[in-house]
C-alpha cells in the first residue's frame, strides 16, 4: 500500500504540464478527489467546509449574494496572462461538475510542480456554486423560479448580475460553463450513453463560425480525443441553436471563447462518481491546451463528435403480458426526489406500448409473462413501479 502511494507521488512530482499522463491521473484519482463531496446532493455545510479548507491555499472572495442572501464565493488563482473563468451549478440540481471543479482545486493545491507551471501561464476565477438557493432545494431554477441559463441578456436575477459583473471585471480569455444533463441522451444514433457532452455555442442565429467559436471548438475536439481513450463512443455534442439568453451564447457573442460541459450518465453510475472523473480530465486537458497556447484548429474533429439524441430511458421492462393478453414494453424513468439530504430515484412509468425502440440503461425481459405486484392493480402511465415479480424472480427498480 505505501509503495503504491509513494509511486503515485513520485509520478506526479515528475509529471510536467506539457506531458500530462491522463491514464496516471485516472488511476490515482482518489489521491486528489474531494471525498466528502459525493452523490447527487451536496450539502451546503459540506461545501462551506471544503471552501474553508481550500481558502488556506488559494484566495477566496465573496462575490455577492443570491436572491435569498446566500454567499456566492469564488476562488482566484494564478498570475498568468491567459484568463479562464469557470462557473458551476448555475442549475442547482446539477452537481457533478461542482464535484469535478472541487477536485480540480484540490489537485492544484496538492501538485505544486504542475500547478506552478499552470499558474505562471494562466489566471483563474472559479465559482463552484452560482445558484446556492437552487442547490439547497436541488432545483434547476433559483429561489424566484428563474432558470439562470435563460437570463443572460435580461439579467433579472442577482445571480445573473453577479456572473456578468465578474465577467466584465475579469475580462476572461476563455469561459467554461459547467452543467449536468439527463440520462435520456445518447452519443449519437447508437446505444452508447452520452457520459460527457460538449458544445461550442453559437454567437448568432445563422450559427456561423468565427475565430472565437473556432477556439472553443478546438478545445472541445482536443478534450474529446483524449477522452475517447477512456470512454470511447460516450462523448456527445449538444445542439447549437442560438438563444441570446443562454449564458454560453451570450459570452460567445461578446467575443469570449466559451465551452459548455455537460456531465451525463455512465453505466451503473447514477451518483455520477465516475462521470466526475472524466469532467475533471476534460477540464484539465482544456487548461493544458490554453496554458500551452495550442494553435491547432480542430474544426472537422469537433463536428465529428456525434450530436446528442434522446434515445435512452432508465429502465425498460420488455415483453410484458398485459391484462388484455397483448405483449407490451413498460418504460420507467426515474424522478430525482430530495429527502433528508439524499436523492432518491423514484421509478415512474412513462410509457406502456408495443415494441418501444428506445435503449435503456437497464433492461428486464418478462418473457411474455404478467408482472406480479405486491398490491394487485392495473399499471398505468404515471404510476410508481418500485418492484415486481416475474418467473419467480423479484426485481427491484
Amino acid at each position: 500500500m505505501f509503495t503504491n502511494v509513494y509511486f503515485s507521488f513520485y509520478t506526479f512530482v515528475n509529471m510536467k504540464l506539457d506531458t500530462l499522463d491522463f491514464s496516471q491521473l485516472l488511476e490515482d484519482y482518489s489521491h486528489f478527489k474531494v471525498s466528502s463531496l459525493r452523490g447527487r446532493y451536496l450539502k451546503e455545510e459540506d461545501l462551506i467546509k471544503e471552501f474553508k479548507a481550500i481558502s488556506h491555499k488559494f484566495k477566496i472572495k465573496n462575490e455577492g449574494y443570491s436572491e435569498e442572501d446566500r454567499i456566492i464565493s469564488s476562488f482566484h488563482l494564478g498570475h498568468g496572462s491567459r484568463k479562464i473563468l469557470i462557473w458551476s451549478q448555475m442549475h442547482g440540481n446539477e452537481t457533478t461538475t461542482t464535484k469535478a471543479v472541487m477536485d480540480l482545486l484540490n489537485f492544484f493545491s496538492l501538485y505544486k510542480n504542475i500547478t506552478d507551471s499552470i499558474f505562471d501561464l494562466c489566471s483563474f476565477v472559479i465559482i463552484p456554486v452560482l445558484n446556492p438557493d437552487g442547490a439547497l432545494r436541488y432545483t434547476r431554477a433559483n429561489a424566484n423560479l428563474v432558470d439562470l441559463n435563460r437570463d443572460a441578456s435580461s439579467r433579472t436575477q442577482l445571480e445573473s448580475q453577479l456572473l456578468n459583473r465578474v465577467y466584465t471585471e475579469f475580462q476572461p480569455d476563455f469561459c467554461l460553463n459547467m452543467h449536468d444533463q439527463r440520462t435520456i441522451f445518447s452519443a449519437g444514433n447508437n446505444s452508447f450513453p452520452a457520459s460527457v457532452s460538449f458544445l461550442s455555442p453559437s454567437f448568432n442565429e445563422e450559427r456561423e463560425l468565427n475565430v472565437t467559436r473556432k477556439k472553443s471548438m478546438s478545445l472541445i475536439a482536443s478534450a474529446n480525443l483524449m477522452l475517447q481513450k477512456f470512454i470511447p463512443n460516450q462523448i456527445g455534442r449538444y445542439d447549437d441553436s442560438f438563444n441570446s439568453n443562454f449564458i454560453g451564447d451570450f459570452f460567445q457573442a461578446e467575443g469570449t471563447p466559451t465551452v459548455l460541459f455537460e456531465a451525463g450518465h455512465f453505466p451503473n453510475d447514477y451518483e455520477r462518481e465516475e462521470t466526475r472523473k472524466y469532467i475533471f480530465m476534460a477540464l484539465l486537458k482544456m487548461v493544458q491546451d490554453i496554458c500551452l497556447d495550442v494553435k491547432e484548429e480542430l474544426i472537422e474533429a469537433y463536428f465529428e463528435i456525434p450530436e446528442n439524441e434522446k434515445l435512452f430511458n432508465d429502465v425498460i421492462v420488455r415483453n410484458v403480458k398485459s391484462e388484455d393478453s397483448t405483449i407490451k414494453d413498460i418504460v420507467i424513468q426515474y424522478k430525482e426526489v430530495l429527502e433528508n439530504d439524499h436523492i432518491n430515484f423514484v421509478p415512474f412509468i412513462e410509457k406502456i406500448e408495443k415494441n418501444i425502440p428506445s435503449f435503456a440503461h437497464r433492461e428486464i425481459n418478462a418473457d411474455e409473462q404478467s408482472l406480479i405486484l405486491e398490491k394487485h392493480c392495473s399499471l398505468k402511465v404515471g404510476d410508481v413501479l418500485s418492484s415486481f415479480k416475474v418467473n419467480n424472480n423479484v426485481f427491484v427498480i
